[in-house]
């Protein structure tokens, strides 16, 4: 049960200092894809990805 505990704590640390760095490379290639399709011309991703929507769009609807 020991050794269980031990491989779980490894583990878990692990994830817990991957992750901040994982996420931010995807969003470093989403960025990256993005600024090759503008320079393209073209929309972003093969069929358009959704652009995020703010905020602010939402506030004066109300």
């Amino acid at each position: 049960m020991n050794t269980f505990l031990g491989h779980l704590a490894v583990l878990s640390a692990f994830v817990l200092l991957a992750a901040p760095s994982l996420a931010w490379y995807a969003r470093d290639r989403r960025v990256d894809r993005q600024l090759r399709a503008a320079a393209a011309g073209k929309p972003p991703g093969p069929q358009g990805e959704r652009q995020p929507v703010h905020r602010r769009h939402f506030e004066h609807a109300a």
